[in-house]
């Protein structure tokens, strides 16, 4: 329970499905900067989800998890940054944090299941597990599950995949929880308000390097003040002023943006390593290659172990190492792994 309206309602809904609920919140960072509550248990966070718990009459428990969360999701998220490379740290959390450990504290706790507030359906298979986007495609969340542990996933209940946000705010507001008119977060949790680069330059900054930022035949058009301020596939910001450019590709090992126009920045082959398949693989699916983007149809042409490669049917631009690439069949979630 992060002490928002969505896992504060799928705490209520479970009791009135006649659930033996017990509410949890994992500490997860220490918050320095005023006014960022409702980002994800930061200590009004915490508060709130307690709040929540005593107007249940269930009991509420805070584990202290932020040493894991600085190594599984705060190091990485620096590190891929530092190498030009986007990382997906949402997934990271999922992966590492919110799923396995969760389920080892249900099992100490005596706990048959887990559940969250994320959008998304879930239901165990005699293979593996059926998960399915949320039915507001607005609020689907089913991107950022694929890597949890699978004995988590089958043991996940997730009871507000079939609302709308509006919806559940009403019931919130109608069984009278403090937080339903709380708002929702709008960025990463430990950003608290900062951007991408700001935070990766204050946590890292004797790790920054500055580099060039160059056309594909290697001309030198400025000078950048490290690879942590460019993502595959951007345009603000890119090059001199002129012509739209976008960035191709970065060159850790010399610290190079390389540029180039439009036409340049679309690819119609992924590479995915770290292929995880919570159905039976396919050669045909759909795949969507960062949170906000539609599925995209694709086919698998190579595949050596956990990497396949894809054949996209429409070339796509901003196709970003680090980011997630899951694999869907219509609502279906087949898979995901890591774009390389």
């Amino acid at each position: 329970m992060s002490g928002g309206v969505d896992s504060s309602v799928a705490a209520l809904l479970l009791q009135r499905q006649g659930w033996d609920v017990v509410g949890v919140t994992l500490h997860l960072w220490d918050y320095v900067r005023e006014g960022h509550a409702g980002r994800c248990c930061a200590p009004e966070d915490q508060y709130d989800a307690a709040r929540v718990c005593e107007a249940l009459g269930v009991p509420h428990y805070t584990f202290d998890r932020r040493a894991l969360f600085r190594e599984t999701v705060v190091a990485p998220f620096l590190e891929e940054y530092l190498q030009g490379r986007t990382p997906s740290p949402c997934v990271r959390c999922n992966e590492g944090i919110k799923f396995g450990p969760l389920w080892d504290l249900a099992r100490r706790l005596g706990a048959s299941h887990i559940a969250t507030g994320h959008y998304a359906r879930v239901a165990p298979t005699a293979e593996g597990v059926d998960l399915r986007r949320g039915t507001d495609p607005a609020r689907d969340q089913s991107y950022f599950l694929w890597a949890a542990p699978l004995e988590a996933l089958r043991a996940l209940v997730l009871p507000v995949g079939t609302y709308a946000k509006d919806a559940l705010r009403a019931v919130a507001w109608e069984a009278g929880l403090a937080v339903a008119r709380k708002p929702d977060s709008t960025d990463l949790c430990f950003l608290e308000g900062r951007s991408y680069k700001e935070f990766v330059q204050s946590h890292g900054p004797e790790r920054v390097r500055g580099g060039t930022v160059e056309t594909l035949e290697g001309a030198v058009l400025e000078r950048h003040a490290g690879l942590h301020g460019f993502t595959v596939g951007q345009r603000r910001g890119v090059g001199p002023s002129g012509a739209p450019r976008y960035v191709l590709r970065i060159v850790p090992e010399t610290a190079t943006v390389v540029v180039g126009e439009a036409a340049e920045a679309s690819t119609n082959r992924v590479t995915v390593s770290q292929v995880r398949w919570l159905a039976a693989p396919t050669e045909a699916l759909e795949v969507r290659l960062r949170y906000r983007a539609p599925t995209q149809p694709a086919r698998v042409v190579r595949a050596l172990g956990p990497t396949l490669e894809l054949a996209l049917s429409n070339p796509q631009r901003g196709v970003a190492p680090g980011q997630a690439a899951v694999f869907y069949d219509g609502d279906r979630v087949l898979g995901g792994g890591w774009i390389q």
